[in-house]
């Protein structure tokens, strides 16, 4: 017999990086043009991406959902940071085309802000039982969701 109790390792990482990329291109989409076709686009782009951190938020547990939640956030307020100062004065100041930087910062700025929302949404769901829940059973019983009667 074997004394290692087997577990299977699941990486949800590619559902974080395809909504990530599905918001970065749908604020990407928007950002220039006032056509009907592109905003369907962007919109398409950013159902797909919350469907992906719906799929990631039942799929790992409240601590690891609160704190993607709020390292987003904290990487949207660094990223908002170069607003302030403005995007074309940070493309004229790093190497490289200013117009593709404006863009990528844009992009970026975009997919932080979206998934920073979209993983809050899908915490505060879980805190008020909106969903199923994927924390361990000692989580579980820990804050009262035990199976057992308690009389």
């Amino acid at each position: 017999m074997h004394d290692v109790i087997s577990t299977t390792v699941r990486s949800e990482r590619l559902l974080l990086v395809v909504s990530f990329a599905c918001f970065a291109g749908a604020g990407v989409a928007t950002g220039t043009v006032d056509a009907v076709a592109p905003t369907v686009g962007a919109t398409a782009l950013a159902i797909a991406g919350v469907y992906c951190v719906a799929q990631y938020a039942a799929r790992v547990s409240r601590r690891t959902l609160a704190v993607l939640a709020l390292s987003v956030w904290v990487g949207f307020l660094s990223i908002a940071g170069l607003h302030a100062v403005g995007l074309e004065t940070v493309g004229a100041a790093l190497p490289g085309p200013t117009a593709a930087v404006t863009g990528a910062l844009t992009a970026v700025t975009w997919a932080t802000l979206l998934t920073a929302c979209a993983s809050t949404v899908f915490l505060g769901f879980r805190e008020y039982g909106a969903t199923t829940s994927a924390d361990a059973p000692e989580e579980q019983v820990l804050e009262g969701d035990s199976d057992y009667s308690t009389r």
